[in-house]
């Protein structure tokens, strides 16, 4: 099994690299400079591994880079402009591809533009394999199992700690800051729309009794869940001051002065949690639950473990939400050794 990583010397792609390493699986670290790639396989113990040089404007060069790979992992960002790009050329090598993408923009584009000429190579594209949308994409799909009608599903999410984005999370965020303002996409009755308002403005956390505020804002699940859970509405919410700080994005300058991405130890002392609320026909509350640590170590579990599981075990061809090319309790079961805690309560009182 050979598994390529594109944008080999980011802060995410790093510990991407560093999962890998531990796994000691085969890697090909891709990126368009050279000196970067050899400085990053240095830092993460894989010096000895193969590296590619290619950018994002040359198909043919990504295209050979991938060649040979089993599958594709996809850190460069900012995923709206140079997604497409990476995942035509997995295609055309005949590579699966997943991506640590975040942003609906990006995940929309993936399924509407490239789920025909994925299916026509064989070929499976799962984009958004990262902290918040994986979890909650497939603990949605396990309550939609057990829930026979599903009126509305809101998601929200709430991170503690942790020592700020990454320099590259803050260029997505800056590249898409119009979607951020206006909360991005809403799935309703069978449509996605922009500038619905949110439906729900709190929510009661997990062990607390008062409310927490909570802003509409452009997630990727509110594109992936509709394909495969029967649901009318789907809305994404962030604490209101989380949406508030990522509302009002940086500049690029200021951006570059910036550390590269938190430290280990901020990131280990970072808590999640990702709350799925499932409203049946009959006004009855079913609440999935994922909670962890270091969204940015767990992205890269994640983003190691899909494109691994389809490197090894494959899925159906074509552009694919998580739960739609992965076993959802068996993937939510395997993050528990990671520190990822996951539960469902049929009897949820919001």
């Amino acid at each position: 099994m050979r598994l390529a990583v594109y944008g080999a010397s980011g802060y995410q792609a790093k510990l991407v690299l560093a999962e890998l390493s531990h796994r000691s699986l085969d890697v090909v670290l891709v990126g368009r400079d050279a000196e970067r790639l050899r400085q990053a396989a240095t830092t993460v113990g894989l010096a000895d591994h193969e590296r590619r040089t290619a950018g994002i404007d040359d198909h043919g060069a990504l295209v050979a880079a991938f060649s040979g790979c089993d599958a594709v992992v996809n850190c460069a960002g900012p995923f709206v402009d140079t997604g497409g790009a990476v995942v035509r050329a997995a295609i055309d090598a005949g590579c699966h591809y997943v991506d640590t993408a975040g942003g609906q923009r990006h995940l929309k584009t993936v399924f509407d533009t490239f789920a025909g000429e994925a299916e026509r190579a064989g070929v499976t594209v799962v984009p958004a394999t990262n902290d918040g949308c994986l979890p909650v994409d497939l603990i949605a799909h396990v309550i939609a199992d057990r829930v026979l009608s599903i009126a509305g599903i809101t998601t929200s999410h709430v991170i503690v700690g942790g020592g700020g984005p990454s320099r590259g999370s803050l260029r997505s965020a800056l590249r898409t800051a119009d979607a951020l303002t206006t909360g991005g996409l809403t799935y309703d009755h069978g449509e996605w729309h922009t500038g619905l308002a949110a439906r729900h403005t709190s929510v009661i956390l997990p062990g607390t009794s008062e409310p927490t505020a909570m802003a509409r804002f452009p997630l990727a699940e509110v594109v992936t869940i509709p394909r495969h859970v029967p649901v009318d509405h789907v809305e994404s919410l962030v604490e209101a001051t989380l949406s508030a700080r990522l509302g009002t994005p940086l500049s690029a300058e200021l951006i570059d002065t910036l550390p590269e991405g938190p430290t280990e130890q901020a990131r280990l002392g970072q808590r999640f949690t990702c709350v799925v609320d499932a409203t049946s026909a009959d006004g009855r509350t079913t609440r999935g639950l994922v909670q962890g640590t270091d969204t940015y170590g767990t992205t890269a579990v994640i983003a190691v473990e899909a494109a691994r599981r389809l490197a090894a075990n494959g899925a159906k061809p074509g552009v694919l939400a998580p739960a739609q090319a992965f076993d959802p309790a068996d993937f939510l079961d395997f993050l528990t050794a990671y520190g990822v805690r996951w539960s469902i309560d049929a009897d949820h009182q919001p």
